[in-house]
């Protein structure tokens, strides 16, 4: 009997990449009107908490960052309400004041040199496995991208408005790209602001699942090395891009003067 030859998985996989970015859309948008289209993804896909949570990125100077004017909901932030704000949060470019819970992102940012932006909220699903006290797990393709990927602090310090907690939350956090933070939400730290929000939006559809497949039974462990392969395919830039692009098109046709 003839066997079948199969060509290596990776022939594929850069033939893939190659074509993906000669064809997949690049918008030159900025970093403020990236990160208002974060605000309004994550709205969309049911992160808002009020005006709780915050939505930042690393400035030109690596001591600053750009966060919202303090007293917005997600679904309302606009590129301009983003103010550029110094390691102790004095206000340096724009009008407003920041939310004083963002202490804790400069935590994150001088332990993490190559953190460009963070996204942190407390959407319902992860909120609620945060409240049992258990890590998130991760057992299904799509949210490959957390395995070996997310780490869990299993105690609730308080509100993070001061250094003790920016501590706390940038130590456990350690080198990986997102973590659950026990009685409170998710925050998620990566290299650039595409990638920030939709491992944010994930976390959500990762905790939803989750909480789901415990209700019905036992949760079966992924292989490693096919999830290790999956986590990193998730997180090419070309796939990833077209991702954040794809809801970003979504939030411009709900309302496209939000990069205004």
């Amino acid at each position: 009997m003839t066997q079948t030859k199969f060509k290596p998985k990776n022939e594929f996989d850069a033939r893939a990449t190659a074509d993906m970015r000669q064809h997949l859309l690049k918008p030159n948008w900025s970093v403020r009107e990236k990160l208002a289209l974060s605000c309004r993804i994550l709205a969309e896909a049911g992160h808002e908490s009020a005006i709780a949570g915050q939505i930042t990125a690393r400035g030109e100077d690596p001591k600053t960052m750009w966060t919202a004017r303090f007293g917005l909901g997600l679904e309302e932030t606009r590129a301009s309400d983003f103010i550029l704000v110094d390691d102790e949060l004095n206000v340096l470019e724009g009008d407003g004041m920041p939310n004083p819970s963002n202490r804790f992102h400069l935590w994150v940012y001088r332990a993490r040199p190559d953190v460009m932006s963070i996204m942190h909220t407390h959407p319902p699903y992860v909120s609620a496995l945060s409240m049992l006290g258990v890590p998130l797990k991760v057992a299904h393709m799509d949210t490959s991208m957390f395995y070996e990927d997310v780490a869990f602090l299993d105690h609730w310090p308080g509100p993070p408005i001061g250094d003790e907690e920016g501590a706390i939350i940038s130590n456990a956090l350690g080198d990986k790209r997102a973590i659950l933070l026990a009685h409170h939400g998710q925050l998620c730290a990566c290299g650039t602001v595409e990638e920030a929000a939709i491992m944010a939006m994930f976390f959500e559809k990762a905790a939803r699942l989750q909480l789901l497949a415990m209700s019905a039974g036992t949760i079966q462990d992924l292989e490693p090395e096919h999830a290790r392969a999956a986590h990193d395919y998730r997180l090419k830039p070309e796939p990833l891009g077209a991702t954040f692009h794809y809801y970003a098109r979504r939030a411009l046709r709900a309302d496209p003067d939000c990069l205004g």
